[in-house]
C-alpha cells in the first residue's frame, strides 16, 4: 500500500466546474420531479428504457446482477470500512477521514433527496428496496467508493475502471427495474459532485500525508537494510 498510493492534485476550477455542472444535473432533475413526481416530463424517456431494459433479461445476466444489488448497497459500506482501516494502517488516518467523511455525505444527501423527492420505484421491481426512486442509493454509493479510490490512487487506468463500474452498476439498477433511468443519472451526478467537492478540501493534506509515509517506510526500509548488512558483515569468517 505504502507505494500503491499517488493522489495529485487537482485544479481548484476544474473540480468547481465539473463538480458545479454535476450537481446541476441532479438538482435540475430533482426539481422536474417535484414540479410533477408522478408524470415528471422525462417519464416517456424513462419508460422507453425501463422498456427496453425488460428485454434484455437472459439467466447470465439474471444471476450476476443480485450480486451487483448486494455490492451496491451493504458491500460498499463493507469496502468503505475495509478501506479507511487500511489506510489507518497505511499510516495515512487524514486519507482514512476523506473516505468515511465522502462516504456518510453522499448517504446523507441521498437519503434527504430520496424523503424530500418521494419518487415511487418502477412497480416490476426485481428486489426488496426502500421507499424513495430518486435518486439511486445504489448508484451514488458505488460512485462514493469508486471515485475516493481513484483520487487516492492517482492512476489514469483507475478512472476508466471506475467509469465502468460505476455505468455497471446504473444498469444494474434498470435492469433489476429498482430504478427509472433518471434516477441513476442523478445518482451518479449528485455523489459525485459532492466527492469532488470534498477533495478539493482534503487533496493538499492528504498528498502531504502520502509523501510523509512513504518517507518514512523508506527511511525505514533503509534502516533495516543497513542492520542486515551488518549482521551479515559480522558473520564472515575473519
Amino acid at each position: 500500500m505504502i507505494r500503491a498510493l499517488l493522489p495529485r492534485r487537482s485544479a481548484a476550477g476544474t473540480v468547481v466546474a465539473v463538480s458545479t455542472a454535476l450537481l446541476t444535473v441532479a438538482v435540475v432533475l430533482g426539481g422536474m420531479l417535484l414540479l410533477d413526481v408522478a408524470r415528471p416530463a422525462f417519464q416517456d424517456m424513462d419508460n422507453s428504457w425501463h422498456d427496453f431494459s425488460a428485454t434484455l433479461h437472459t439467466p447470465l445476466w439474471d444471476a450476476v446482477n443480485p450480486v451487483l444489488n448486494w455490492a451496491g448497497y451493504m458491500g460498499m459500506l463493507i469496502f468503505h470500512v475495509v478501506l479507511a482501516f487500511a489506510l489507518i494502517v497505511g499510516r495515512r488516518p487524514i486519507s482514512a477521514a476523506f473516505s468515511a467523511t465522502a462516504g456518510f455525505a453522499v448517504v446523507l444527501v441521498t437519503q434527504l433527496a430520496k424523503w424530500t423527492i418521494g419518487r415511487e420505484r418502477p412497480a416490476d421491481n426485481h428486489v426488496l428496496t426502500d421507499t424513495g426512486s430518486y435518486p439511486s442509493g445504489h448508484v451514488s454509493a458505488t460512485t462514493a467508493f469508486l471515485l475516493v479510490v481513484t483520487l487516492l490512487l492517482g492512476r489514469w487506468w483507475m478512472w476508466m475502471l471506475s467509469l465502468a463500474g460505476i455505468f455497471a452498476m446504473m444498469l444494474s439498477r434498470t435492469y433489476l427495474a429498482a430504478h427509472w433511468f433518471t434516477d441513476v443519472v442523478g445518482g451518479a451526478c449528485l455523489s459525485a459532485g459532492v466527492v469532488l467537492l470534498l477533495w478539493l478540501a482534503f487533496q493538499d493534506v492528504c498528498i502531504q500525508e502520502n509523501m510523509n509515509a512513504v518517507q518514512t517506510a523508506t527511511w525505514w526500509s533503509r534502516a533495516l537494510q543497513r542492520r542486515q548488512a551488518r549482521g551479515q558483515a559480522g558473520s564472515e569468517p575473519r
